[in-house]
């Protein structure tokens, strides 16, 4: 029934109720699910930089702990999707958070720095088969009206719990040492795992009923790669992801806790406190945004959310005090938390049907892409030229791109547009 259609008979009102109570059930397990796992993913990051010059490495080589572990959420990216559909979505968020369980063990117990790396690469497959497949679902039990919203509340969690693990993280870190916060992560991986399999329900079959083949009689990977690679609106979209990765593990996970250390002489816990805090502000914005997305479309989110998130790169590169740092965060989350479910639902629109596993996995392989290149390029800038540029660097990626979307990109959905169209 499109939107703004009137139900005649009742029976149609019946099957959307019962639509609506599935697709509710299966948002509050993922957000459950997510939350634990990224709360693990979260406090790993104040620690992390810290953790890795203990082994006397440089800030680019700091940098690559942080950059493999995209690297690993990269290579599982398009594999996690073709797994969803083969295994089932339940088995592949399963296996993902035991993934992240052993390779977050491994990281507390690396006695070197090439096997820390090792480590860590195990660590961000794990969690790639955990955050691909979960967009995948919500790809499968959502429609283009209540996208947004759906979207919004699950990237509204996963953004809150990876912004606020910082700062139990931190004090983990300061009280038990640095290893403390990746046993903590394992044992979030392991409680993921332990939902994912009792918890959440499959929901493949609920894409294979959009789809216009059988089962196994659809386009071939190589054949839904090319036809999305021919969608420029889906292009851009990507690379939204991309620079929003670059400087979210480049920027914020890498070069701006050496930033506030060095140059303000900030602990652990007062930077963790600080990406904490952002986090918090930014939750209460996550489904007001999924509601604009919703009503005046995506686009409109996603350009201004964005450039103001390249203005929060610059607010932390100029901060003169912890106030400007802690303002820089705040900026930073409500920017992140508005613009966090925006792109996701663009890429989800533009999947044509029974294909949700190829187009979110791809859209995650390329905004994966952003979390390898964004450490190491950024870490060698700050290396050569100093955080400063760094982070002006990830500023200008950002506000261009917000630009050129602007220009490029079509709107994939309107409320008002829908309305008509019904």
């Amino acid at each position: 029934m499109r939107v703004g259609e009137r139900d005649l008979t009742g029976d149609g009102g019946a099957r959307a109720s019962g639509r609506m109570q599935a697709e509710t059930r299966v948002l509050l397990w993922m957000c459950l699910l997510v939350a634990v796992n990224q709360l693990g993913f979260g406090g790993v990051v104040p620690a992390l930089p810290l953790y890795a010059k203990s082994f006397g490495v440089s800030a680019s080589a700091i940098g690559l702990s942080v950059g493999v572990y995209g690297l690993a959420r990269f290579f599982v990216a398009a594999p996690s999707g073709q797994l969803a559909d083969r295994l089932g979505r339940r088995s592949t968020l399963a296996l993902g958070g035991l993934v992240t369980a052993l390779g977050n063990f491994w990281c507390a117990y690396a006695s070197s720095y090439p096997e820390f790396i090792m480590a860590r690469f195990i660590a961000g497959a794990g969690a790639g088969l955990i955050v691909t497949t979960g967009q995948i679902v919500l790809a499968d039990i959502t429609t283009p009206e209540r996208r947004g919203r759906t979207m919004a509340i699950y990237q509204g969690v996963f953004i809150f719990a990876a912004g606020i693990g910082p700062f139990p993280g931190g004090l983990l870190a300061e009280h038990f040492g640095l290893a403390a916060p990746f046993i903590a992560y394992a044992s979030a991986g392991t409680v993921a795992a332990g939902l994912a399999w009792f918890a959440v329900a499959e929901t493949r079959e609920m894409a294979r009923a959009k789809s216009l083949h059988a089962p196994g009689m659809g386009p071939s990977f190589a054949m839904q790669v090319r036809r999305l690679g021919a969608l420029p609106g889906y292009v851009l979209v990507c690379i939204v992801a991309l620079i929003n990765a670059v400087a979210r593990t480049g920027g914020l996970f890498n070069v701006i806790p050496l930033l506030g250390s060095l140059r303000l002489g900030l602990s652990v816990s007062a930077i963790g406190f600080a990406l904490a805090l952002g986090s918090v502000i930014g939750l209460g914005a996550a489904y007001p945004s999924g509601m604009l997305v919703d009503h005046f479309g995506r686009k409109a989110v996603i350009v201004p959310a964005t450039v103001i998130s390249g203005a929060s790169m610059l607010l932390f590169c100029f901060a003169p005090s912890y106030v400007w740092f802690v303002a820089a965060s705040v900026v930073w989350g409500l920017a992140s938390s508005i613009g966090g479910a925006a792109p996701a639902s663009y890429a989800a629109d533009c999947s044509p049907p029974g294909m949700n596993a190829t187009t979110m996995s791809l859209f995650r392989m390329v905004g994966d892409a952003g979390y390898v290149l964004g450490p190491v390029v950024l870490g060698l800038i700050a290396d050569y030229l100093g955080p400063e540029i760094a982070l002006v660097v990830a500023a200008s990626l950002l506000i261009v791109i917000g630009a050129v979307f602007a220009w490029r990109a079509p709107e994939t959905y309107r409320a008002k547009a829908a309305l008509r169209a019904g």
